[in-house]
């Protein structure tokens, strides 16, 4: 086995090399976002060796997929066999194939993109659990890796299945985004050598998607890069929205519906708002596009401060489709060199301060590693208060709600200098402190985090700060 070339990925190698190691057979589930380095993750690791790989391929029909196996096992194994006339035929020549492998060496079975097997009628996914529950459950030999992007069809058909595949994985692996630590090294080792406030806005554009960061260059500056990717005519990543949806979801036009109507609202909606603005029925299909979108990456659902469900809101949480539909989407071959041009844009300003905040979420332990609580039991969530005949609206877009009865209320803050606190904003402060205190009745300790790219300015204002996050903290590996 084999992972040199791997950035990060250490806990799923780990996964990995214990399943390999294991006595018994292994049915592991691999799924996440496209692009994330699924497949690369099991190539490497096991040095491109399988005893038997198949890819889906998308939008082919049962008779195209059957014949790409056909040629695969035909080319694998070196014998004489007829093209399977169906998918259960299939996977008796695979066993046969298996069978004439040594027993005694572990035997490596690869399904990359296994959802586009199973199309319309095709009779995929009955012949695979029979084959599992029949001969693969029992081969102790047997590591058998089925591997895709639409994690709803895996989550549902795979590891949540209520026929033959009941319980039947052996190890679930979800292949997260790269952190920006991470993200600082891969991109150093292509050479690509950027200050960190810069790999903190590439982040906020493409987030950790190794797919996109491979398509960097470190010969010309970090703007000319975005404006490569997204402004130029023809741009790589410009017509990347609809591919990406299109080949993770069936029926992807409700799925932008929902993603777009997001969009419009950066503190998110709860699903009663969703359902009013988008004005899709809120019935058991949008309850099924929630899921998958909150399974895939694209949406968060993030918790009311109080645990109360009916308040929940659900976030765009994909850099990519938030930096899409903010200046790409209504751009095409206006400004080639935009994002160069647009350096003291107040829409991207805008755009940096919301993304940062979002940033922040997907680091949560960085910043509990900081303020010193790492170990303490928390929840993350938000609160808000409409406004009334005597107050005004208020809105604190995180809390850590900790169990040793201290509440975070964090600020987080993206400036290209200290942040300064005026006399404005820390009445803003005290007067949301205190309606949050009066709202909620909490009888907890309040302390004020302050999550910023180069910290927070010295002056009469700061003193209120308990804790202070700078951008180097949320580079730290954990």
């Amino acid at each position: 086995m084999s992972e040199n070339l791997i950035i990060g990925r250490q806990k799923e190698i780990q996964q990995l090399k214990e399943c390999y190691a294991s006595p018994v057979s292994q049915l592991i589930i691999l799924y996440g976002r496209r692009r994330v380095g699924k497949t690369f993750l099991v190539n490497q690791t096991f040095d491109n060796k399988f005893s038997f790989k198949l890819v889906g391929d998308f939008n082919q029909n049962r008779e195209e997929q059957l014949n790409n196996f056909y040629e695969e096992l035909k080319r694998k194994s070196k014998a004489d066999i007829s093209a399977p006339k169906n998918w259960r035929e299939a996977f008796f020549q695979l066993r046969d194939y298996i069978d004439s492998l040594p027993n005694d060496e572990k035997q490596v079975v690869f399904f990359d993109e296994m959802p586009w097997l199973d199309n319309h009628k095709s009779g995929f996914l009955p012949a695979f659990e029979y084959f599992w529950n029949s001969y693969g459950s029992a081969k102790n030999n047997l590591m058998l890796i089925v591997c895709g992007s639409a994690t709803s069809w895996l989550i549902e058909n795979i590891d949540h299945n209520k026929g033959g595949l009941f319980n039947r994985q052996n190890c679930r692996i979800y292949l997260e985004p790269f952190t920006l630590h991470e993200t600082e090294q891969f991109l150093l080792s292509r050479n690509i050598i950027w200050n960190r406030y810069d790999i903190c806005e590439c982040y906020m554009i493409v987030g950790g998607i190794p797919y996109y960061l491979n398509l960097l260059k470190g010969s010309i500056p970090y703007s000319a890069n975005i404006d490569n990717l997204f402004f130029k005519k023809k741009a790589v990543l410009w017509d990347e929205f609809d591919r990406l949806y299109n080949t993770l979801f069936s029926n992807s036009e409700a799925y932008i519906k929902i993603v777009e109507t997001l969009f419009t609202k950066k503190i998110g909606l709860t699903r009663k708002e969703l359902v009013e603005e988008s004005k899709l029925s809120d019935n058991t299909i949008l309850t099924k596009i929630l899921r998958n979108l909150v399974a895939s990456g694209f949406v968060r659902e993030y918790p009311f401060y109080g645990n109360k469900k009916r308040q929940t809101k659900y976030q765009l949480a994909d850099f990519y489709t938030m930096f899409y539909l903010k200046f790409v989407k209504d751009n095409a071959g206006k400004d080639e060199n935009f994002w160069s041009n647009a350096l003291d844009n107040p829409m991207r300003k805008s755009w940096a301060g919301f993304t940062f905040e979002q940033l922040c979420k997907d680091h949560i332990r960085q910043i509990k590693h900081k303020i010193g609580i790492s170990g303490v039991l928390s929840t993350e969530s938000t609160w808000y208060a409409k406004a009334d005949n005597e107050h005004e609206g208020a809105q604190i877009d995180m809390l850590i709600d900790r169990r040793d009865r201290v509440i975070n209320i964090c600020e987080m803050k993206f400036s290209n200098d200290e942040y300064s606190i005026d006399k404005d904003y820390d009445l803003n402060i005290r007067r949301k402190i205190h309606r949050f205190q009066e709202k909620t009745g909490t009888k907890k300790a309040l302390q004020l985090t302050f999550v910023t790219t180069y910290g927070v300015k010295l002056n009469m204002y700061s003193q209120r700060i308990s804790s202070q996050v700078t951008m180097d903290d949320l580079f730290i590996e954990l």
